[in-house]
């Protein structure tokens, strides 16, 4: 049985989980790997003080230990400088202490399985003012690459005007506020560990792996301090 630990740091949500190939529990999101999950989804950010201490307790309460697992994911971004850092540096460490395998789930992509219907998902994570960290899900398949994108009443308009759409994020409150279309979903929401499980099993059964040595976190633009 394989185990893969995931953390997702990119938001105010410090969410770690933990995935397996033999089934986990029921979930709103339909996800079949995720075995356990510990998270905070609270305003402020913990990672720094709370990241360890959820590590440390779903392996606990499932009754293995760090030599157990077989590799760990962490979500690579876009999203919170800080937390980007925190959470890759502490997978980067465990992987080397372990000597197991690194893999890297994209964000936007795990953010996008929060979306249970057969619509286009557009996941669009908070930036700075009017800009979101956003990319186009149908299904499975990305069908438009990660982008920093200025909103204004043409957003996204060409999808809007082929159906319903999923609007999934923390960017969401602000672009359902400016373009005022009732037909679509819209579900403000972090980022979690639980979405990125299935994934990261899958990239782990591909060998799918990123360099623990060489690997840096995906920003999208450069980091520039208040």
């Amino acid at each position: 049985m394989a185990l893969i630990l995931c953390v997702e740091t990119t938001s105010t949500n410090c969410s770690v989980a933990l995935a397996s190939d033999n089934g986990g529990f029921d979930n709103e999101y339909g996800i079949v790997h995720c075995l356990d999950l510990i998270e905070d989804n609270s305003d402020g950010y913990s990672h720094g003080e709370r990241l360890h201490i959820y590590i440390n307790e779903i392996l606990t309460r499932n009754n293995i230990t760090a030599n157990d697992l077989d590799g760990i994911a962490v979500s690579e971004g876009p999203g919170s400088y800080t937390g980007l850092r925190i959470g890759v540096a502490t997978v980067k460490g465990l992987c080397y202490a372990l000597s197991i395998p690194m893999m890297a789930v994209s964000t936007l992509e795990s953010l996008s399985k929060q979306n249970t219907s057969s619509n286009v998902s557009i996941a669009m994570l908070d930036a700075r003012r009017m800009e979101v960290y956003a990319a186009v899900f149908k299904g499975v398949e990305q069908i438009e690459p990660v982008s920093a994108v200025i909103l204004d009443q043409e957003s996204f308009s060409r999808f809007r005007e082929s159906g319903t759409v999923t609007f999934i994020g923390t960017g969401i409150t602000k672009f359902e506020e400016l373009i005022k279309e009732e037909q679509h979903t819209y579900t403000t929401s972090n980022p979690t560990a639980l979405t990125m499980c299935d994934l990261a099993m899958e990239k782990y059964k591909k060998s799918d792996t990123v360099d623990v040595a060489y690997f840096e976190p995906f920003y999208l633009k450069e980091f520039k301090a208040g």
